[in-house]
């Protein structure tokens, strides 16, 4: 039983952190991001900031997706009930987080080591130029 809510909530994180980031970074949804950006910055009280906010910031945004897919899977763990939906709720976040923040850091290795292999063949170019 245990080990069926884990593999849950490992499967189940997974959807979560993609659509959170997807929104929240990928260029498919820039005009809408650019949209609530503003909307943070120019909004007419701390109520319609604070919400904005949440639709920007990876971390807010997979709460909601959470409670998304909370309502459509019924998952809860340890417990039946709302004490089950409050205990799966947070754990979803923090592992569809941990998800995010992995993927984060290899993206970012990724384009580190393109950058890299591109300033030492600009430099072997130079070199050879330089011959």
């Amino acid at each position: 039983m245990i080990w069926t809510q884990f593999a849950w909530l490992l499967i189940l994180s997974l959807p979560i952190a993609c659509i959170s980031w997807t929104v929240t970074h990928e260029e498919v949804f820039h005009e809408l991001h650019e949209y609530f950006v503003k909307r943070v910055e120019h909004g007419r009280n701390i109520f319609t900031r604070k919400f904005f906010y949440m639709l920007t910031c990876e971390y807010c945004f997979s709460h909601y997706v959470t409670i998304l897919f909370l309502w459509i899977s019924g998952f809860t763990m340890l417990y039946d009930g709302w004490r089950g939906y409050v205990i799966a709720g947070f754990s979803l976040v923090w592992i569809a987080n941990v998800y995010m923040s992995l993927y984060s850091r290899i993206r970012i290795g990724i384009k580190t080591e393109t950058l890299e292999s591109k300033l030492e063949e600009k430099e072997l170019n130079e070199h050879s130029k330089g011959k």
